[in-house]
């Protein structure tokens, strides 16, 4: 006998459904990428923390939104047990086991073509086995939630439940060991200005040479007013960069650093960067910048300068113009 839906019941059912099917959403991503992280592939792409942070912030809020609002329906059904055939309540417990069976197949099928195209064993096994976790979690809780009159049905219920807050607290212990804490997050934004700036000013000080056959005396050389370039300073501290003419064509860089390089290579997704397909560099940077060949920009915490030295077969001095008699 079908029990008429009230707007409550109707938007705490399509509540429990959104936040539920997120809160997956995310519990899976945040896995595979700390998978990725403690498991680099020299094929996948690089690791970015927001591929981490992100699911962590969602994961946070959702689950005990999501846990919320099933007590209340639980409550609601306790009260009224007629409540238990309504359409919405079916139709949404029918869904979920059934997505949670494709998610299940889906994702198998995806993680075994990754690995035929060559990602590496561990990081296979261990995402089969978060998939088997998450989805098999999900589909049994809302399968003995269904057909509550089977043996030990309430049991497994609860101990369903209480599995997806360990996997979920799991998650998100390992993602925080993972990315460190937002100081160091803080720390490694600041470095990444740092030597997106030093870039800048060596190849401000390449255009210096290649001009004027000589390298700047000091940076404040290299202050343009027409083309509106100035130097930039430590985005943390505002002190002047460090910069030391060596030689003829060598010259240092320097700069004060908040954190170690990161070994982010290899610790993204298998083939592209971080989280679902995204490709972003938000939270961590390479230490190579592809296109500029040689150019190396690992270093410890604390002070670092970094030795160039200018090859004027590459970076050849620009003619002198005529000047017209």
């Amino acid at each position: 006998m079908n029990t008429q839906t009230t707007p409550k019941d109707f938007f705490l059912h399509l509540a429990a459904t959104v936040a539920l099917y997120a809160a997956v959403g995310s519990l899976i991503n945040l896995a595979f990428s700390v998978i990725n992280y403690f498991n680099p592939d020299t094929l996948a792409g690089y690791f970015y923390a927001g591929s981490i942070a992100w699911p962590i912030s969602m994961l946070i809020v959702l689950v005990p939104v999501l846990y919320l609002i099933e007590w209340m329906i639980a409550r609601d059904i306790r009260e009224t047990p007629k409540k238990k055939e309504m359409w919405i309540r079916r139709w949404r417990v029918y869904l979920t086991i059934f997505l949670a069976a494709i998610l299940m197949i889906g994702d198998l099928i995806t993680l075994i073509n990754v690995y035929l195209s060559g990602e590496i064993s561990s990081r296979f096994v261990y995402k089969v086995i978060v998939i088997i976790l998450i989805a098999g979690a999900v589909g049994t809780y809302y399968f003995f939630d269904l057909y509550e009159k089977y043996r030990y049905a309430t049991i497994a219920k609860r101990f369903n439940a209480w599995l997806g807050v360990v996997l979920v607290l799991a998650a998100i212990v390992a993602g925080f060991i993972a990315v460190g804490s937002p100081a160091k997050q803080r720390d490694l934004r600041f470095d990444q200005q740092r030597i997106s700036d030093l870039t800048n000013i060596q190849w401000q000080i390449i255009n210096h040479w290649q001009n004027k056959s000589a390298l700047p005396a000091a940076l404040t050389d290299l202050n343009d007013p027409l083309s509106g370039f100035t130097i930039p300073m430590d985005p943390e501290t505002k002190a002047a960069y460090g910069y030391t003419r060596v030689a003829s064509t060598t010259f240092s860089l320097c700069a004060t650093f908040g954190q170690p390089s990161q070994d982010d290579k290899g610790r993204g997704d298998f083939g592209y960067g971080g989280g679902f397909g995204g490709v972003a560099m938000d939270m961590a940077y390479p230490s190579y910048y592809p296109g500029i060949e040689g150019e190396q920009w690992d270093h410890e915490a604390g002070n670092a300068c970094f030795e160039r030295t200018i090859d004027p077969a590459r970076y050849p001095v620009n003619p002198k113009p005529l000047i017209a008699q």
